[in-house]
């Protein structure tokens, strides 16, 4: 009796694994045939003019100087400094930056003298306070995740919202609401 019990449990066990495995694997087909993003996510959209907007109540006027970029895009920027001119600006291939699924935005501020930088010390707006460091303030209210805060490369300019998903998750076809 003992022994058919300790069947009938391996076999139930076996039986829930092989339904789980079959589950995981439907879903995984599922999420490799969601097509890329071709812009920027709603919500980033949204607090990406927002934060244009609250910035510009603080006299500062930001210019968004990327937002959703293609994996092409991506990779050309990756050899920038690298088999390309100018300075390294990016460690991230096509497909491993939020930029590629529509979450992540890069600025710059317009001075007074109408150009733009990315002087983090500039104070256009006279209150003593970097231009930058208050754009970056407003950027985490909204909800903004700032490359400046990530440990080894910074990435000053940078701003994006994760929704909890990794790249490798979304690579595999997963995406925010």
């Amino acid at each position: 009796m003992k022994k058919g019990l300790n069947l009938l449990i391996l076999a139930t066990v076996l039986g829930a694994i092989i339904w789980w495995v079959a589950e995981e694997h439907q879903r995984r087909e599922e999420l490799a045939n969601v097509p890329m993003p071709t812009e920027l996510h709603p919500v980033v959209e949204e607090k990406k003019n927002e934060l244009i907007e609250q910035s510009a109540e603080q006299g500062i006027e930001i210019v968004i100087t990327d937002g959703f970029r293609s994996a092409e895009e991506q990779d050309k920027i990756y050899e920038q400094g690298r088999s390309e001119e100018g300075n390294i600006v990016t460690n991230a291939r096509g497909g491993e930056s939020y930029h590629n699924f529509g979450l992540a935005i890069d600025f710059a501020i317009r001075t007074n003298e109408d150009t733009v930088v990315w002087d983090m010390e500039y104070d256009g707006n006279n209150n003593e306070r970097s231009d930058w460091m208050e754009v970056v303030e407003i950027a985490k209210e909204l909800g903004f995740s700032w490359g400046g805060d990530w440990h080894g490369f910074k990435d000053y300019p940078h701003f994006e919202m994760r929704f909890g998903l990794s790249i490798r998750e979304l690579q595999r076809g997963e995406r925010p609401d």
